[in-house]
């Protein structure tokens, strides 16, 4: 067997490598690299090859490569013609150029180039994908390609570091049906991910990535990533999605986010959505579509934790346990009376130090500060600043508790108003 050549290759250098017969008699050119997915993600397929009667797949197995750089078809090499329906991704077609997410970096990024790896294995030359190139050492290869002959513009694309993004880390989804052309981490990467985060990626992502992404998210994934992006592109990532499913994702958001998103739907589509939810949270959904957007009930949440005033702190913990919102956010335990009514507020952290038998209201702040449910949000955020508050009990005109008020709830306002 001839010594082989076993350096690492970029598929610019590599598209356009001559290809022979055992023979030495010139079959066609390297036009795109044919990649396996499923379990086999990573392993060359086959090539596609240029020849005088069109475009040839050649598989993997059949194609040596010579010390001189050049690629020979084994004696047994046989050439088919492409349907279109190959279960693969071509290189060169479906990768180069495409917008895929780098979950490190929590950003959009575009794919400049592919690396290649040529390795030994059983006495055999196996051809796999190493990474994806997003650097300025494929943007440079492509600019200088046919300027600077092949193996002069390897060497020097290799003075500038590799910015790369593993092949393990890119996986395929489908966009268009008939043909898996666009890339994106694995789900359970972007599922880590903080919602603001998965937001800016959604924002930088073209139309067709972007629903592609967000149609693949769990439930609660993409409720968390939905209330953090702007009205516009919440509207944008509904569009393609039927009432059903629509309604499972704000099920899983914050009432008051849910209210905001649904107001801001035309009137027949957000009736449709609010049929399909469960009867619970649709209530509370459409009890905080009567307020006004501008109003402290426009911007509370009633997912919050309150006991009884003669609740003891081993209540409160249950109450806690019981609790299925969102358990970060909670940051105060409101203490009402039989008709309603806010009787006290008791820092969360307090009650991790006291005993539990305590009873919660040994624990309360000396003053109550609360905001009544027509109060505009201008005030407050004045309350907010004023007292360094991390939340804000809302209350009806008879003191009935009624929800409550988030920091980040007014940060959202105020970077919205300015």
């Amino acid at each position: 067997m001839r010594e082989m050549n076993l350096n690492d290759a970029s598929l610019t250098v590599f598209v356009g490598t001559l290809v022979t017969d055992a023979a030495g008699h010139p079959r066609g050119r390297v036009k795109d690299v044919a990649v396996a997915t499923g379990p086999a993600a990573g392993a060359v397929a086959g090539l596609v090859l240029k020849t005088r009667e069109g475009a040839r797949l050649v598989p993997a197995a059949e194609v040596l490569q010579t010390p001189a750089g050049t690629l020979e078809l084994a004696e047994s090499a046989s050439l088919r013609e492409m349907r279109g329906d190959e279960n693969f991704l071509l290189l060169r077609e479906d990768v180069v150029d495409r917008q895929i997410i780098d979950v490190h970096g929590r950003k959009v990024v575009r794919v400049n180039d592919v690396e290649l790896q040529w390795s030994s294995q059983n006495g055999r030359v196996l051809l796999r994908v190493a990474g994806v190139e997003v650097g300025l050492r494929g943007a440079l290869r492509r600019l200088l390609k046919g300027v600077v002959p092949g193996p002069s513009l390897e060497a020097f694309s290799r003075r500038f570091a590799a910015r790369a993004i593993p092949w393990e880390f890119v996986n395929v989804i489908e966009v268009d049906p008939a043909r898996q052309v666009k890339l994106k981490v694995e789900q359970e990467r972007l599922a880590r991910m903080h919602p603001s985060d998965l937001a800016e990626i959604l924002e930088e992502l073209a139309p067709a990535e972007r629903e592609a992404v967000f149609v693949s998210l769990g439930e609660e994934v993409a409720a968390e990533a939905l209330e953090e992006v702007e009205p516009k592109l919440q509207k944008a990532l509904l569009e393609s999605l039927d009432s059903s499913r629509v309604a499972d994702i704000v099920e899983e958001m914050d009432p008051g986010a849910a209210a905001d998103l649904l107001a801001e739907l035309p009137e027949d589509r957000s009736e449709a959505i609010l049929e399909e939810m469960q009867p619970e949270e649709r209530h509370e959904v459409e009890e905080l579509l009567e307020f006004h957007e501008n109003s402290a009930a426009g911007r509370m949440t009633t997912e919050y934790v309150s006991v009884p005033y003669s609740a003891t702190v081993a209540d409160a913990v249950q109450a806690l346990r019981d609790f299925e919102g969102d358990l970060e956010s909670v940051t105060e335990i409101y203490l009402t009376g039989e008709d309603g009514e806010l009787k006290g507020v008791a820092p969360l952290a307090r009650l991790i130090l006291a005993m539990p038998e305590t009873r919660v209201a040994m624990l309360a702040e000396p003053r109550i500060l609360s905001c009544r449910a027509e109060e505009h949000q201008k005030e407050v955020a004045e309350l907010f600043d004023k007292y360094n508050l991390r939340a804000l009990p809302v209350v009806d005109s008879g003191n009935r508790l009624v929800g409550v008020i988030q920091a980040d709830h007014v940060i959202a306002f105020l970077r919205k108003d300015h």
